[in-house]
């Protein structure tokens, strides 16, 4: 009997293998961040999305083609009707090791049961401040309450990992990392902290006065903690380092100030069905377009997937000093 032919993998034009895909499921979202979105947000009609049915889809070819993880992010993803459904169906793709989700937290305290029995395996949950006040100026509309009873919730539920993000910006909030660690350390999480990525034009907001390098928060914690390099990986980017007497790790993202390009194994699927082969450039394909073309045509997409990664861009572009020549919020990219 004749085998059917495997799926191609997914290789760039530099070795590096893909095998981690992030999906944004919606551009919506229910706070306003600064350094994510504009205030006053134009979202995209329904027609102009993915649907669920072909996030589903795509996400099934990506696993036959070698993908191990998806990480479900938005805008909120949690805010989309029919999120948790979908969430199921991708929890039982089989040769994916690992279904893990971004979100803002503010859903947690009543889905994270639930979230854990459709299979996600671990959460990160984006936190940038304490300060029940800053928080409400950084997000715009976000009660830190809603998020940290989520996160209550999260733990009691028992996913193999939760991790705090927090974006951490100059005379906002950099001088909150040591009580952000040590929260984490008292709730036995994990915390990453983040450089922000200039995405957007976002008003008022300078990025280059508010941008805080890695290597400042690392002195800022070293007052107070002991970091140990581990060498750790999740798939992701951040590098980690153990609180010395805890099982909390604290990781560090940092594009500008240490670049991981060459390492990178993730592209991301927008909501618009756009895969994006670089967060910090617009090399992309629109795979939507070829989904509806021609439905059920696997070959069609796979090959369009494969073509795709003779664009992936050997690094990202960020300048942080500079208007961002990226015009996409991140809420539209996925975080």
């Amino acid at each position: 009997m004749t085998q059917p032919t495997p799926f191609p993998q997914l290789i760039d034009r530099f070795g590096r293998t893909v095998d981690y895909l992030r999906i944004s499921i919606t551009d919506r979202c229910d706070f306003r961040c600064v350094y994510c979105m504009a205030e006053d947000m134009t979202f995209l009609p329904r027609a102009q999305i993915l649907s669920l049915e072909e996030i589903y889809t795509l996400a099934a070819t990506f696993v036959g083609m070698g993908v191990k993880k998806i990480r479900i992010t938005g805008g909120e993803p949690l805010v989309r009707k029919g999120a948790l459904d979908l969430l199921k169906q991708l929890g039982q793709l089989e040769g994916l090791e690992e279904l893990v989700l971004t979100t803002n937290g503010s859903q947690l305290s009543t889905m994270a049961a639930d979230l854990k029995a459709a299979g996600i395996k671990r959460i990160n949950i984006s936190l940038d401040t304490l300060n029940p006040l800053k928080f409400k100026a950084i997000t715009r509309t976000g009660q830190l309450q809603t998020v940290l009873d989520g996160i209550q919730a999260a733990r009691a539920a028992g996913f193999a990992g939760l991790k705090i993000n927090a974006v951490i910006l100059k005379n906002r909030n950099h001088l909150e990392v040591c009580h952000l660690v040590r929260y984490a350390v008292e709730q036995g999480i994990d915390i990453s902290f983040i450089e922000e990525m200039p995405l957007g034009v976002v008003g008022q907001h300078d990025r280059s006065e508010a941008y805080y390098a890695s290597d400042l928060i690392k002195r800022d914690l070293a007052g107070q903690f002991s970091l140990e390099a581990v060498a750790d990986k999740t798939g992701g980017p951040s590098k980690y380092f153990k609180v010395q007497g805890t099982n909390t790790r604290v990781g560090f993202i940092s594009p500008h100030s240490d670049n991981f390009c060459s390492t990178c194994n993730r592209v991301r699927l927008t909501v618009e069905g756009r895969l994006l082969l670089c967060l910090g450039n617009e090399h992309s394909v629109d795979l939507k377009s070829v989904l509806r073309a021609h439905p059920n045509d696997k070959v069609m997409l796979t090959q369009a997937i494969v073509d795709a990664l003779a664009i992936k861009p050997e690094k990202h572009e960020f300048n942080i000093h500079e208007q961002p020549v990226i015009l996409r919020y991140m809420n539209m990219t996925g975080g």
